[in-house]
């Protein structure tokens, strides 16, 4: 990720009440304690068996109740201090317009697209990667909604438990909950539409919701799968053992709407540790390079066409490369846009 020194807002007036200074004071001990108990798991993280509906306790409909990954989130009000962590949760707000209630961003996976370039350029980072609870708690957030379920942790952002004590929601993108008892068999579009829909109710804006997935429908529709039964590699990262799109996450949802077959189709997880020698084997007709800040699509393309194990694949030689951003491979609202940016890109290939 790029370098730089993490910027912290000042914290706005609040409304009336206990402190949150004093509490958040009091309870960075426990935090501390919790961090040597609680290990952060890695990420990417598999799925959610389906994102769990809003249960309005009142008509109004707050104080809003939901279950996330396993744990009762309860909302009193629209937040209106969000911190979002990782690209997929920041993309999500804004494409619901709500940038102005976004008081801090963590672990940015990549630029956002030109549409929302205005809206997030003054938007304050507070870490390249996972913020620590300290800095999170200094901006005063009424809500943090990561994008990975290792992202709260005490080590990382905050346990949620704790941060629920300082009156801090939390809500993590449902399809990267840890407990495989929350994993579907395949992600599919409509758990990302659910998820839109859920985001949308917490944040008191549903028809910002309804609009989002009623244009994403209409676009995914549209699109026409390729008929050549054509194979593909979806290589994220990764040397000497490459990780690759594994059969029930984003990367299959994707290249099942585009038409490709994925050659790590068979294995029932979201991403996975491949091997080249069954690349090899396998000779998918194409390669989708995930272009990371971290590891760019341009280095991947170098590394296939220099190491004998991979210099003779067929889409090596002719350059059959697919590409897409990191942040479009993650669950989220950028899924469709790259599904129909995919299928135009294999369109444009001379297969």
């Amino acid at each position: 990720m790029p370098a730089g020194t993490p910027s912290v807002p000042p914290a706005r007036p609040r409304r009336a009440g206990r402190s949150r200074a004093v509490a958040v004071a009091a309870l960075l001990p426990a935090l501390a304690l919790a961090a040597c108990a609680t290990p952060a798991a890695p990420g990417p993280e598999a799925p959610p068996a389906d994102a769990p509906a809003a249960r309005a306790a009142t008509p109004d409909p707050y104080p809003l109740t939901l279950e996330n990954c396993g744990v009762e989130v309860t909302v009193e009000a629209p937040p209106q201090r969000v911190v979002t962590i990782k690209s997929s949760a920041t993309e999500m707000l804004l494409a619901l317009g709500l940038a102005d209630r976004i008081v801090g961003i963590g672990f940015p996976d990549g630029p956002v697209p030109d549409a929302w370039a205005e809206e997030a350029a003054d938007l304050p980072v507070l870490s390249d990667r996972v913020p620590s609870a300290e800095v999170v708690l200094g901006v005063e957030p009424d809500l943090v909604y990561a994008g990975w379920e290792s992202n709260l942790t005490a080590d990382g952002a905050g346990d949620r438990a704790t941060l629920a004590e300082l009156g801090v929601a939390t809500y993590v993108s449902p399809s990267a909950c840890r407990d495989p008892a929350h994993q579907p068999d395949t992600l599919t579009f409509e758990h990302v539409w659910a998820e839109i829909a859920e985001v949308a109710a917490i944040m008191g804006v549903p028809d910002a919701a309804a609009d989002l997935v009623a244009e994403q429908r209409a676009a995914l529709a549209d699109l026409r799968p390729d008929e050549r039964g054509l194979t593909a590699l979806w290589y994220s990262s990764g040397t000497d053992i490459p990780y690759v799109g594994a059969g029930i996450g984003a990367p299959q949802m994707i290249l099942d709407a585009v038409g490709l077959t994925n050659i790590a189709g068979g294995v029932a997880d979201t991403w996975t540790s491949f091997s080249w020698e069954q690349v090899a084997a396998d000779d998918p007709d194409v390669i989708v390079l995930v272009d990371a800040t971290w590891n760019s699509a341009a280095k991947k393309r170098e590394l296939l066409a220099t190491s004998p194990a991979t210099a003779n694949l067929t889409a090596v030689r002719e350059e059959r490369y697919l590409v897409v951003p990191f942040p479009a491979t993650e669950a989220g609202v950028r899924n469709v846009p790259a599904a129909l940016d995919l299928a135009a890109q294999l369109a444009a290939l001379d297969l």
